[in-house]
C-alpha cells in the first residue's frame, strides 16, 4: 500500500518528467525561427496534479528575444536541466526511501513468523 507522501512524490516526479520534456523541446527549437520558450508554473502544477490535473504549458517571459523571434537562452535551458535533475534526484531517492521501509516491514513480519 503506498501513502499520501508517496503518491504526492510520484506525482512530482510526473510534473519533473513533463518540464524535462519541455526543456528538451526548447533545446530543439532553439534555432527555430519565432519558437518561445516553454515552461510550467512549477508551484501551480503541483497543486494541479495533486487534485488530478495534468500539467499545462505556459511561455516563459522575460526572455531576451532574437531578432528571428525566437527567445530560447541556452543558459537558461541548461540551468533549468540541472535544476530538474537535482529535483529528481532528491524525489527519486525519497520514494526509495519509502519503499525500502515497507520491503524492511515486511521482512521484519517474515522472520518473526
Amino acid at each position: 500500500m503506498v501513502d499520501a507522501t508517496t503518491s504526492s512524490l510520484q506525482r512530482y516526479m510526473d510534473l519533473l518528467s513533463a518540464r524535462q520534456k519541455l526543456v528538451a523541446s526548447n533545446i530543439a527549437n532553439a534555432d527555430t525561427p519565432g519558437y518561445k520558450t516553454k515552461d510550467v508554473d512549477f508551484q501551480f502544477e503541483f497543486t494541479s496534479l495533486v487534485n488530478g490535473q495534468q500539467p499545462q504549458t505556459i511561455e516563459a517571459e522575460g526572455l531576451e528575444e532574437k531578432p528571428d523571434g525566437n527567445n530560447v537562452s541556452m543558459d537558461r535551458e541548461a540551468r533549468m536541466l540541472a535544476e530538474n535533475a537535482m529535483r529528481f534526484n532528491v524525489a527519486s531517492t525519497l520514494v526509495r526511501s519509502q519503499f525500502k521501509q515497507i520491503r524492511d516491514a515486511i521482512d521484519e513480519g517474515k522472520s518473526s513468523s
